[in-house]
């Protein structure tokens, strides 16, 4: 998500990088944890993965797919993740048939 910062009639944009969106990510489920009074051994237990890993992944963002998906469903929160890259959806039905029209079935060749 790009900030919008206004400083004397300039506006400068500021745009997270991915490794900036796994830190907040990383900075939200540690709020979370804390919330619940778990501890980070306590938290890994509870999804599965290996304290170390567990711990890298606060301090740095770093971890598997997998590894954020099960800490998601130890802290109840697996749902969230269902609205990643879902269809679009769509405000009229003009919408979907423009849509219909350009639909690829595969990706183009690397020119």
């Amino acid at each position: 998500m790009a900030k919008k910062i206004a400083m004397n009639n300039i506006l400068l944009i500021s745009i997270d990088t991915p490794g900036d969106v796994a830190k907040q990510i990383a900075a939200r489920v540690k709020a979370r944890r804390l919330e619940l009074n778990l501890t980070q051994e306590g938290l890994a237990s509870r999804a599965g993965v290996k304290f170390a890993t567990y711990r890298r992944f606060e301090q740095s963002g770093e971890i598997s797919l997998r590894g954020l998906l099960q800490i998601a469903f130890a802290l109840n929160c697996l749902d969230e993740f269902n609205g990643l890259f879902a269809q679009k959806q769509y405000q009229s039905l003009d919408d979907v048939l423009k849509e219909q029209d350009v639909k690829r079935k595969r990706g183009k060749k690397n020119e």
